[in-house]
């Protein structure tokens, strides 16, 4: 598994969001409407970080998911910013910035909303799972 970018390979996009935490444009991303059975690893580190399992439809215009994949593949930081307080998502290893998690998610499923950045993903499918070094998370589609 030879999944980790550096941060030369990034877009513009990419890098705005990761590395200045950045935010892309609400339904105008990769991945705000996409159905695949799948999961999401961090853009720079290829570390999981969600699964379409957890995704749901918020109506942001961003990837929305109930959950992580494992919580200590995140952190998560008080942001300031724009005059309101809300709670910074990055991923733990590469230190990205991934988007923010608010408590209005589905309250059957926990109720969070981890809303976060496409720019800062990278989907792989459940058929190239394996291909792609992350066979382990096959189980989760069963």
């Amino acid at each position: 598994m030879n999944n980790k970018k550096n941060l030369s390979q990034l877009t513009p996009i990419q890098y705005a969001v990761t590395q200045q935490c950045g935010t892309e444009p609400a339904f105008d991303n990769e991945y705000w409407d996409n159905k695949q059975e799948g999961i999401y690893v961090d853009i720079i580190s290829g570390v999981p970080l969600f699964s379409s399992i957890h995704k749901f439809d918020s109506g942001s215009g961003w990837p929305s998911f109930t959950q992580p994949l494992d919580a200590t593949s995140i952190t998560t930081l008080l942001d300031e910013s724009h005059g309101r307080q809300r709670t910074e998502v990055r991923s733990l290893g590469a230190d990205s910035h991934l988007g923010h998690v608010f408590p209005d998610g589905p309250q059957d499923r926990g109720g969070l909303r981890y809303c976060i950045n496409s720019a800062s993903l990278r989907f792989i499918p459940k058929d190239k799972l394996t291909a792609e070094g992350y066979s382990e998370y096959l189980k989760l589609f069963n």
